[in-house]
C-alpha cells in the first residue's frame, strides 16, 4: 500500500482495507479503494486537517474541486466520491467518527453513454475471423452467450462445464467471487459445441484450469483481453471493447422477451437497476429498425 504521512490516518486505511478484506471484496476492488483512500487522506493532510473527526463538507468539497482541477473526468471524480462515502461510512460504524460529512457530497454531473454491443454484422465477422483458432473461437463463442464476465471466463474450471441431472441441460457454473454469489448459466448448442472442439486440441497438463496457453499454464484476463481486441481489429470493429460482448448478451435476450429478472441472474447483476440500464439501448434499436422499415 502507499505511504501516509499521518500515523492516525495510515492506520483509519488500513482498518478500512481489512474491512473489506473481511467481507470478501475482489483483490481489484481493494487496491482501487485503498489508492482512493490514500490520495484523500494525503490532501486532508495538505489541506491542514490533523483528525478525521474534524473533516468538514467544505474539506471534502475542496478535495473534489481538486481532482477537477487537476483533469479527473466526471466519471473518475464520482467513483473517487463513492469510495470517499464508503470510507466514511466505515469511519462512523466503527465509532471513529461521530458525524458523517461525505453524505453532503455532490456527484459531478455527466452524461452516461447508453452500453455498446455489437451489430449482428459485427457479431457475425467476430465469429468469423475467430475460427481459425479453436481456443478464441470458443472463448468469443461463451462470452457471446453466456454473458459471463472475463475475469469469471479466465476462471473456468475443467469441472464447471457440468450437465443437469437428468442430462438435458449443459451449464457453467461461475464461482462465487467476492460479494458476487454462485450461479450457473446454461449452455446452448453454438457455445457447447464450441468447447467441445477446443476440448479436442486442448494441451495435456495437470492445471484444470479451462482456457490454457500451449505451455499448459492458466491464460491470464490480460492474454484473452489482448486476443479479442486483436480480432476486433482484424475483423475491423472499431470502438468495441471485450465487456461488449456481456452487453450484447444482455441486449439480444431483453430484445427477445426475456425478463429483466431472469437476464439480471443469468449475468450475475446484484441490483435489478443495472439491467434496466440496457432497456434504454433496446429501445433506441427497435426504433432505429423501425425508422429503417419506414424508408
Amino acid at each position: 500500500m502507499g505511504e501516509i504521512k499521518n500515523p492516525k490516518f495510515a492506520k483509519a486505511r488500513d482498518e478500512f482495507i481489512s474491512d473489506l478484506e473481511s467481507k470478501g471484496r475482489t483483490e481489484s476492488t481493494i487496491i482501487a479503494y485503498s489508492k482512493d483512500i490514500e490520495q484523500l487522506l494525503n490532501f486532508f493532510s495538505k489541506d491542514g486537517v490533523e483528525s478525521l473527526e474534524n473533516v468538514s463538507i467544505e474539506n471534502l468539497e475542496k478535495y473534489k474541486q481538486n481532482l477537477q482541477d487537476n483533469n479527473y473526468t466526471p466519471k473518475s471524480v464520482s467513483r473517487k466520491i463513492n469510495s470517499t462515502r464508503t470510507f466514511f461510512r466505515f469511519l462512523l460504524d466503527s465509532s471513529k467518527i461521530s458525524d458523517n460529512p461525505s453524505e453532503k457530497l455532490s456527484h459531478p454531473k455527466f452524461k452516461t453513454k447508453p452500453p455498446r454491443d455489437l451489430t449482428e454484422m459485427e457479431h457475425r465477422a467476430l465469429r468469423d475471423v475467430s475460427r481459425a483458432d479453436v481456443r478464441l473461437y470458443s472463448i468469443v463463442e461463451i462470452l457471446l452467450q453466456t454473458g459471463i464476465r472475463i475475469g469469471e471466463l479466465a476462471g473456468l474450471t475443467l469441472d464447471d462445464i457440468r450437465q443437469s441431472k437428468d442430462g438435458r441441460i449443459d451449464f457453467l457454473y461461475i464461482k462465487a467471487a467476492g460479494s458476487h454469489p454462485a450461479r450457473k448459466v446454461p449452455l446452448n448448442k453454438s457455445a457447447k459445441d464450441a468447447i467441445d472442439e477446443y476440448l479436442k486440441v486442448r494441451p495435456e497438463t495437470d492445471d484444470d484450469t479451462l482456457f490454457i496457453t500451449k505451455n499448459g499454464r492458466p491464460l491470464l484476463v490480460r492474454n484473452i483481453r489482448t486476443a479479442i481486441d486483436k480480432a476486433f481489429e482484424k475483423a475491423q470493429i472499431k470502438n468495441a471493447k471485450v465487456n461488449d460482448l456481456r452487453n450484447t448478451f444482455i441486449a439480444h435476450h431483453l430484445a427477445n422477451g426475456v425478463s429483466l429478472v431472469t437476464v439480471s441472474k443469468l449475468v450475475g447483476h446484484k441490483r435489478l437497476s443495472t439491467t434496466e440500464k440496457y432497456l434504454n439501448l433496446v429501445k433506441m434499436q427497435a426504433e432505429e429498425q423501425k425508422s429503417l422499415g419506414e424508408l
